[in-house]
């Protein structure tokens, strides 16, 4: 099938436990799917597996029903990706660092020119073109890269950890950029931003120790929580209210997922305590939350949540 296919996708490092255990997924040819989690959880293997990088230690992966680990240059004709570690070399100007990587890909001069000059102007850099990159801002320069894969059109683009170490305003503007591209794209983000995958991604899946928790679009995800609301309780202490409620311990308090009913019924008990709390629609730092931990108490056989 076209777009992206992972099945039972597996890879263990020599001497270490698995990096990936078992990831499965399908995604069509176009839009953007984002992986969370926290650090080792096996973003960048996958990426650098699916980016023909790495070969897996079991299971497959495909992109428009091309093998990843058996045609690897069929693959990289399909593909461009920005590596975590990527940066615009500083003694090339942005039209510079994109000719270099067209040409390297194997495009003509004449060809590669027209779209360094298109890919510049799609990303608002043409102000940028003869500046040398040391001299850009980080967002700038971010762009730069970005840009660079872009002009290839490849109809993949993998991207990890886009936006790390971009100031907000730069990060906003990657954000709306990426959000026009995934019509005509297929983009494969990871990131540490919960509240970039929310914004950007048609797809979130959740990676914990090498597996893949859950997967699909955030309402998708919600309903894998199973409850609307989330009310955190900001004390150490058991407060009286939540007596015969399942809380889970947060840093600093309790978080308990109900409905928007009993959310209502609760704060009305909450604030005659003089308990300090909030109430939110359940986020997608809510449901990392609780699927991460869940995985974790199941997992080690301890408790994560308390009936009080």
């Amino acid at each position: 099938m076209d777009g992206l296919v992972c099945k039972r996708l597996s890879k263990k490092y020599e001497g270490k436990k698995y990096a990936l255990k078992g990831v499965s997924f399908e995604f069509p040819s176009n839009g953007i799917v984002t992986m969370i989690g926290r650090n080792g959880a096996g973003k960048t293997t996958l990426i650098r597996i699916l980016a023909t990088e790495l070969m897996p230690t079991s299971g497959d992966a495909s992109i428009d029903g091309v093998d990843v680990a058996a045609h690897p240059e069929k693959i990289r004709e399909r593909i461009a990706i920005v590596p975590q570690e990527a940066r615009a070399i500083p003694w090339l100007t942005p039209r510079q660092t994109i000719m270099c990587y067209l040409l390297y890909r194997g495009f003509t001069y004449g060809e590669a020119s027209r779209r360094v000059t298109e890919s510049l102007k799609r990303l608002g850099l043409a102000q940028y073109e003869n500046t040398l990159n040391r001299k850009l801002s980080g967002g700038t320069k971010r762009k730069v890269l970005v840009a660079t894969v872009l002009a290839s059109e490849a109809k993949i683009i993998f991207l990890d950890e886009p936006t790390t170490g971009l100031d907000p305003i730069s990060r906003a503007d990657l954000w709306e950029f990426l959000s026009k591209l995934k019509k005509e794209y297929l983009i494969f983000l990871t990131t540490h931003y919960l509240e970039e995958a929310e914004h950007l991604a048609d797809s979130i899946g959740i990676l914990d120790q090498g597996r893949l928790l859950a997967m699909g679009s955030i309402d998708q995800l919600r309903k894998k929580v199973g409850q609307q609301y989330s009310v955190r309780i900001m004390q150490e202490t058991k407060p009286r209210s939540i007596k015969g409620l399942r809380a889970t311990r947060v840093e600093g308090g309790h978080q308990i997922m109900t409905s928007e009913k009993k959310a209502f019924q609760l704060s009305s008990r909450l604030i005659k305590e003089n308990v300090r709390f909030t109430v939110n629609p359940v986020s997608l730092e809510d449901i990392f939350y609780y699927i991460a931990k869940k995985s974790i108490t199941t997992e080690e056989g301890s408790g994560g949540e308390d009936w009080w």
